[in-house]
């Protein structure tokens, strides 16, 4: 069925279940849009724990930085 052929049967609807149809709509989209995560699965995630480079450039860009008198 096509949403054109849902049109006419939408326009019939009570204002009640027309709000209850845009809710069951907004929630199926909602659930389109949520990323799938299988349960038991492992997923690889980011974290800055053990980046150890990224620390040492962090360390270089202070130490070459001049200091600053406070005005």
């Amino acid at each position: 069925m096509t949403a054109a052929e849902l049109f006419p049967t939408l326009r019939s609807l009570p204002r009640v279940d027309k709000l209850k149809v845009m809710q069951f709509l907004i929630a199926e989209l909602a659930r389109e849009e949520e990323p799938v995560l299988q349960p038991g699965a492992t997923y690889s995630l980011w974290s800055p724990l053990d980046s150890h480079e990224a620390a040492h450039k962090l360390a270089q860009l202070l130490e070459s930085e001049q200091p600053t008198q406070n005005a």
